[in-house]
């Protein structure tokens, strides 16, 4: 059965609405998936004309309701934004409901009514000003499913990382790596892959240290301090981890296919490599959220400047409702 992907509208100011409309006249995604739209209706006609759409428009209540023909955009209407909502202005009331739809998202997430969710980009200021204080989608989604433990995941065609630590100086981030975060980020890799169907994954962890501490040549002992005791943790349940491993050579080792997902330490030793493979088909994921929520996103902004004009690209969107597909867990 082709998994249901909901596709929340983002700051609908921003290019969200374009990029859903144009990756929805991809005939692709319909036999791949069934899609439906969390936002707004009358903001969908109105980019209609915009990006030269003649999709209709159909309002559904609930995901069952849909009809998931191409030619057709099934939207569930949260219905909170006028028709005339400025493009590329920063709005409270935008930015509230950008939120209200992730809301709906994960409310029909946990109802098992949708798979997987897939986020357009919101604007941090209208988020705020909405009422709704919080840094990113990623918070959003933690909090609105009680989750404490979770990770970013990014994914090219050819290359998937997890990291242990995201968006701190380089010196805190090493500080903050031990061997329960270890441990739980390793499993959290196992446990989403494995849900979305792959056999036994492979996983590879990267060393902190150049060559991986080359047996305390480099550091002082990282490696063995913060890694090695969180994968034999994993390892004795019997999870196919390995490392750590050179990070210089592990990413090109994943890249032809020698392992399913590496684990980074810190962010640019796995955004970088991701960047270089594919930056333009990369896609940021959001995994260990309670109730096995997958989502997924487009790894780019709200773009204010150019919203509403046809100029934003949907290339990346299609990635993420892939990603999205790929890695909803088999009914």
């Amino acid at each position: 059965m082709k998994p249901v992907i909901g596709i929340t509208m983002g700051d609908a100011a921003g290019i969200g609405p374009e990029i859903i409309v144009k990756a929805l006249a991809h005939e692709e995604v319909y036999r791949i998936c069934r899609p439906v739209v969390i936002g707004d209706a009358k903001i969908l006609e109105r980019v209609k004309p915009i990006v030269e759409s003649n999709a209709k428009i159909n309002i559904i209540n609930d995901p069952a309701e849909g009809t998931y023909e191409y030619g057709t955009i099934d939207v569930i209407d949260v219905d909170l934004l006028p028709v005339d909502l400025p493009f590329g202005e920063v709005s409270a009331i935008a930015g509230d409901a950008a939120f209200q739809f992730i809301a709906k998202s994960v409310e029909l997430a946990k109802e098992g009514k949708i798979d997987s969710i897939c986020t357009a980009p919101l604007n941090k200021e209208a988020l705020h000003k909405g009422g709704h204080m919080y840094p990113g989608h990623t918070e959003i989604l933690a909090d609105l499913t009680d989750t404490e433990d979770f990770s970013m995941m990014l994914t090219t065609p050819n290359l998937k990382v997890i990291h242990l630590t995201t968006h701190m100086g380089l010196i805190d981030a090493i500080n903050s790596i031990n061997p329960e975060r270890t441990y739980k980020v390793v499993k959290l890799a196992h446990e989403t892959l494995s849900r979305a169907g792959f056999d036994n994954p492979r996983i590879a962890v990267c060393g902190i240290n150049p060559h991986a501490g080359e047996n305390g040549l480099f550091g002082y002992g990282e490696e063995e301090e913060k890694l090695q005791p969180g994968i034999e943790q994993a390892q004795a349940e019997g999870i196919n981890v390995t490392g750590p491993l050179p990070a210089d050579t592990l990413f090109f080792r994943a890249g032809r296919g020698d392992f399913d997902i590496v684990v980074a330490c810190y962010h640019d030793q796995g955004h970088a490599p991701i960047k270089v493979m594919g930056i333009e088909d990369g896609v940021n994921i959001t995994v260990g959220l309670k109730g096995g929520i997958i989502r997924t996103s487009v790894d780019h902004g709200t773009a204010f400047d150019i919203a509403g004009k046809n100029i934003a690209a949907e290339q990346s969107m299609l990635a993420a409702i892939n990603s999205a597909i790929e890695l909803a867990p088999k009914r």
